[in-house]
């Protein structure tokens, strides 16, 4: 198993001062939904209010043992019972969810893989009929605190097409206002 290019993390403490994550969660339609997949959970900064905001299951899934067992003790730590943190090649492997079972996919700060469009069809094929898909990523400016290097840091623009060839609808952009480093944007699995 190989993690996607340039995705070391810093430690936990300075990965959650670039965010806030239950504005980005809210901001980006993942509530009320039946199930989430989460494509890279890392320590669990955004499975936690994404776990608050549905009624279902996240499957917060990452290739790094260590990335899954802080997601899954962060989750025991705040009472959830609702989060399956799963070590997952999902980029060789696929999410190993069923087709159209998920209501919410969360791709943040991760198509900066090798091959996005691959991993946005795992995201539509396990996205039920009008399911929705957040992106987040950092903006493509020099100035960012961290994130990809800029040679391989896409810009929303370059996400939505990608996102649109793998069959996915560009819904909106999202400023993210709350999170000056990020941008955002809904994506859906159309209905027919």
């Amino acid at each position: 198993m190989a993690k996607g290019r340039e995705s070391g993390m810093p430690d936990a403490g300075s990965w959650g001062t670039f965010f806030n994550p239950e504005c980005i969660v809210g901001r980006l339609d993942c509530a009320g939904h039946l199930d989430v997949v989460e494509f890279g959970c890392g320590y669990g900064l955004f499975t936690v209010p994404a776990a608050r905001a549905v009624t279902g299951t996240v499957y917060a899934l990452d290739i790094d043992p260590d990335m899954v067992a802080a997601t899954a003790a962060l989750a025991a730590r705040n009472g959830l019972s609702n989060v399956r943190a799963e070590e997952r090649d999902f980029l060789a492997h696929g999410s190993g969810r069923p087709d159209a079972s998920a209501g919410y996919a969360m791709l943040f700060n991760i198509l900066h893989v090798e091959e996005p469009v691959s991993l946005l069809r795992e995201a539509y094929r396990t996205l039920a009929p009008g399911g929705r898909a957040g992106v987040i990523h950092w903006k493509h400016d020099p100035a960012t605190p961290r994130g990809p290097s800029l040679a391989i840091r896409p810009t929303a623009e370059q996400c939505r097409t990608w996102a649109e060839s793998a069959g996915l609808r560009f819904l909106r952009g999202e400023d993210l206002c709350c999170c000056s480093w990020h941008w955002g944007m809904v994506l859906e699995r159309p209905s027919s």
